[in-house]
């Protein structure tokens, strides 16, 4: 084939190319009728055109734009892409964490550096290892206290409240003594100055013949030298939900309890097996008693331990329960 039927065939390949382009274009061109279309008129007119590239919000834009169609059936993808709010899985994990579960977060660690001993009550130290790699020196005062301390044993039998003293270099100092032999879990509950409120958590062994001790039964009522303190309302899994603790004494409601840090009683809740430290807020109120109101967030079903210290003619007590989750306890809708 000589070079003038080689170019005029290669013409005629390229207007049935173009023609059949053209032909395709037609089939697919959307009726102006239709939804789509007068969506895409819409955006246009409202200056809502779109671009594509986006992915996951974090993605490279193109400076290609979309036809009607294509905005159409991509849109539904780029608006779920947006609802993460940016929210990192690290920082997911450390939101959904509950309290007490971690030696470290958000820089921060907890440093044991004693042991404890069941013989007597000796000097206990440690320190919050700051995201400077340094003891952190400054604390917000929450409760009365720039930091609270709590010490319970691993079976949930044993309890401990303790405010150590904070020295220049950063160290914290408490006189401890175990009460029997054992593993035991120790919280460090604070507020860093111009920092996040923080639970960390770390293990203690307490050396000797560990016997655990069984979970005590659910009940509603603990006595404490000579006390009674009854509790009303459940945990449910998942919501906040309304405790309300009734102390007496000989059959009488005490009504003059006594302030104990910045409340008429402080609540320390925890999950049975791994100890998780619950969010428990007091509701603010003038009056002494007897009932003493608390919101508590129970992260799952399962038994859990509550601890309620109060204030009574001088002196400290502490009333234990064993209570569980219930799904279809009411969940109250108080706001913190």
């Amino acid at each position: 084939m000589n070079t003038v039927a080689k170019l005029g065939s290669y013409a005629l390949g390229l207007a049935v190319v173009f023609g059949g382009a053209l032909g395709a274009g037609k089939l697919t061109t959307p009726d102006p009728t239709s939804a789509a279309a007068r969506t895409a008129d819409a955006q246009e007119s409202a200056g809502q055109s779109r671009t594509t590239g986006e992915s996951a919000g974090h993605g490279h834009a193109s400076d290609k734009t979309t036809g009607p169609e294509q905005s159409n059936q991509e849109q539904p993808a780029q608006e779920q892409d947006h609802t993460d709010d940016h929210t990192t899985p690290q920082q997911q994990t450390a939101t959904d964490t509950p309290g007490g579960l971690q030696v470290s977060q958000d820089g921060y660690t907890l440093n044991l550096i004693d042991s404890v001993s069941t013989k007597s009550a000796e000097d206990f130290e440690f320190t919050v290892i700051g995201p400077d790699g340094s003891p952190v020196k400054d604390y917000e005062v929450e409760h009365d206290k720039k930091l609270h301390f709590i010490v319970a044993s691993r079976d949930l039998t044993s309890f401990q409240h303790l405010h150590p003293e904070l020295s220049p270099d950063g160290t914290w100092s408490v006189r401890l003594k175990a009460p029997k032999p054992g593993p035991y879990r120790a919280f460090a509950d604070f507020v860093p100055t111009g920092g996040e409120k923080l639970t960390l958590g770390a293990d203690l062994m307490a050396g000797g013949d560990y016997r655990p001790d069984p979970l005590p039964e659910v009940s509603r009522t603990a006595k404490v030298d000579g006390y009674t303190v009854n509790l009303d309302g459940d945990l449910a899994p998942g919501k906040t939900t309304k405790l309300t603790l009734t102390v007496s004494k000989d059959g009488k409601p005490v009504d003059d309890l006594e302030p104990y840090l910045g409340a008429y009683g402080h609540l320390v809740a925890l999950r049975a097996h791994d100890l998780a430290y619950l969010h428990v807020h007091p509701e603010e109120s003038d009056t002494a008693g007897p009932g003493i109101t608390f919101y508590a967030e129970a992260p799952s079903r399962g038994d859990y331990r509550l601890f309620l210290d109060f204030k009574h003619k001088g002196e400290v007590r502490t009333a234990s329960f064993t209570a569980q989750a219930d799904p279809d306890a009411h969940a109250d809708d108080h706001t913190h």
